[in-house]
C-alpha cells in the first residue's frame, strides 16, 4: 500500500477555460458551481430571466437571457473566443442545435445533454458527425450506477475504472465483523486479498488512512480492487456477493426505462409501477419482458399487493425526492429489499445524510463529474488524460484515473522515491489491463492509467500529485 496521511493544499495550475452554459437547470446550476470553483471563466445562457439572474448574481459570473442556439445570442456571449460550450437544455434537440451552431461560429469544443433513448442509441454517430466532445445522458449514466450496485448489493456505491477492469466500492462495517479492530496494514494478511482501503468516514470525518490506521464498526470505507478480487474480498469478509434476482421500479421515465433494460439484459426479473397508462403501454412494448403495473406507486396497498414484502430490491424513481424518499423508508420498514434512492435535489444534505436511504444516487452529479472530468484535461493539455473522475464522501474526496501518454519526471522512478504532496493514494497502475495495487518499489511507465484518491481537488494532470 502506498500513501500518506498528512495535511496540505494543492496549487492551482493554468489558466481557466472560457467556458458557455446553455440551461439553467439542475444538472446546469451543478455544473457553474463547480466549474466556477475550479477558475473558469462562466457565461450562462438561458431564456428565463429571473434564473439567468439569480444564478448570474449567486456566482458573480455573465448572464444572457435568449435562445442559446442563436447565432447572435452566441456571438454576444463571446463564441469565438470560447473554449467549450455546454449545452444542458431540457430539449436534446436544441442541445444538439446549439452545439451545431457553436461548432460552425467558434473554434470550440461542444458537450450535448441527450436524454432520449433513440438519439442514446446512435450516441457515438451524432458525436462523430457532429464533432462533438461529449454527449451525456444523467438518466442512463444514473441507470448504469445502479445496475452496479443491484449487481453487487451489499455495496452502498460502486464504480467502475480501468474499463471495468477496476472497481471502487463503498460499504459500511457492521457490527461483529472482521474488518473491526483490524489494522490496514493487516489486512493483507487476514484477509487473503489484495486490495486496498483508499477513504474512511468516520463520526462526520473523512480519511485517506495510512498503513496503522484501525478500522471500527460504523466506518463507511470505499476499497479499491480488480472486479475478481473486490467480489472476493466481500465474499470472505461476510457480505452476500450474489446479483439481486428481481426489482421493482416506481415511476416509469428515462432512467427506470434504461435500468429496466440493464437488469433484464442479466436475467434479473423487473416490475415497474407507473401511474400513467399511455407510459404503460409504451413501456410494454419497449420492455416485453418486464411486468408493467399501471397504478399508483405510492398506494401502500398496491406495494403490497405486487409484493414488495418479498422483493430482492426496490428502486423508487419518481420525479419528487419526497416521495423517492418516502418510499424508501417505507420499504425499509416492511422489507429487507436493498433499496436504492433517487435524488435530484440536494438541498438538505445534512438531514438526508442522517436517513437510512441505502444507496443514494445523484443524476446531476454524475452528469457534472463527467463533464468536469472533460474539462480538466483539456485545461491541462491537447491530450485528453483524465480518464475517470469520481467525487466521493461528499465532495470532499476525488478519485481521479490519468493515463500516462509520455515520459516526465513521475515516470520509471521508483514511488518511494518520488516527493508527493500530502492526503493522496495511489491506488492501482492499470498496465495493459492488469490492476497492480503498488508499493514503493513500483514505477509509472508511459501506456499505464493510474487512480489518484485524494483530499485536494482541481488535479488536471497525473504531475499534479508532486509537492
Amino acid at each position: 500500500m502506498f500513501g500518506f496521511m498528512n495535511s496540505g493544499k494543492s496549487k492551482p495550475v493554468k489558466k481557466g477555460l472560457k467556458i458557455i452554459i446553455v440551461g439553467c437547470g439542475k444538472v446546469g446550476t451543478t455544473l457553474v458551481e463547480q466549474l466556477s470553483k475550479e477558475g473558469h471563466d462562466i457565461i450562462i445562457i438561458d431564456k428565463n430571466a429571473k434564473k439567468v439572474q439569480e444564478i448570474a448574481n449567486m456566482y458573480d459570473i455573465m448572464g444572457i437571457v435568449g435562445n442559446g442556439a442563436s447565432y447572435s445570442v452566441q456571438m454576444d456571449a463571446g463564441i469565438e473566443e470560447t473554449d467549450l460550450i455546454i449545452s444542458v437544455t431540457e430539449s436534446d434537440e436544441l442541445n444538439l442545435l446549439c452545439c451545431t451552431v457553436a461548432k460552425q461560429v467558434g473554434d470550440c469544443a461542444a458537450i450535448a445533454r441527450v436524454r432520449t433513448p433513440d438519439y442514446s442509441k446512435e450516441a457515438g454517430y451524432l458525436r462523430e458527425k457532429l464533432g462533438l466532445a461529449m454527449i451525456i445522458n444523467p438518466e442512463l449514466e444514473a441507470a448504469r450506477e445502479a445496475a452496479r450496485i443491484l449487481f453487487l448489493p451489499s455495496a452502498l456505491e460502486v464504480n467502475s475504472f480501468a474499463h471495468g477492469q477496476a472497481e471502487l466500492i463503498k460499504f459500511a462495517i457492521p457490527e461483529g465483523n472482521i474488518l473491526d479492530g483490524i489494522e490496514i496494514a493487516e489486512l493483507r494478511a487476514k484477509i487473503h486479498t489484495n486490495i486496498l482501503v483508499c477513504g474512511v468516514e468516520r463520526d462526520g470525518e473523512v480519511y485517506i488512512p495510512g498503513g496503522d490506521f484501525i478500522l471500527q464498526k460504523g466506518d463507511v470505507i470505499s476499497v479499491v480492487a480488480s472486479r475478481k478480487l473486490a467480489r472476493e474480498f466481500l465474499f470472505h469478509i461476510g457480505f452476500e456477493t450474489k446479483q439481486v434476482k428481481n426489482t421493482m421500479i416506481i415511476g416509469g421515465g428515462k432512467a427506470a426505462y434504461y435500468l429496466a433494460k440493464n437488469l433484464l439484459d442479466v436475467g434479473i426479473d423487473v416490475k415497474i409501477i407507473e401511474n400513467n397508462k399511455e407510459r404503460c403501454e409504451e413501456l410494454s412494448v419497449l420492455l416485453p419482458k418486464a411486468i408493467i403495473i399501471n397504478g399508483d406507486g405510492t398506494d401502500q396497498e398496491l406495494l403490497k399487493e405486487e409484493g414488495l414484502p418479498y422483493v430482492e430490491s426496490f428502486v423508487p424513481l419518481t420525479g419528487i425526492d419526497e416521495e423517492n424518499i418516502l418510499l424508501t423508508l417505507h420499504t425499509r420498514q416492511v422489507s429487507k429489499a436493498k433499496v436504492i434512492t433517487k435524488i435530484n435535489r440536494i438541498n438538505f444534505k445534512d438531514v438526508i445524510a442522517k436517513l437510512d436511504l441505502g444507496s443514494v444516487i445523484y443524476p446531476r452529479y454524475i452528469t457534472s463529474e463527467a463533464i468536469i472530468a472533460y474539462v480538466r484535461a483539456r485545461r491541462a493539455s491537447l491530450d485528453s488524460n483524465i480518464e475517470t473522475l469520481y467525487h466521493m464522501f461528499d465532495h470532499r474526496v476525488e478519485a481521479i484515473e490519468f493515463r500516462v501518454y509520455e515520459e516526465s519526471e513521475i515516470t520509471n522512478i521508483p514511488l518511494k522515491d518520488l516527493a508527493l504532496k500530502k492526503d493522496l493514494l495511489l491506488c492501482f497502475i492499470n498496465r495493459n489491463g492488469k490492476i497492480i495495487l503498488p508499493n514503493g518499489q513500483d514505477s509509472i511507465q508511459v501506456g499505464d492509467t493510474v487512480m489518484v484518491v485524494t483530499t485536494h481537488t482541481g488535479f488536471n494532470d497525473l504531475k499534479d500529485i508532486l509537492a
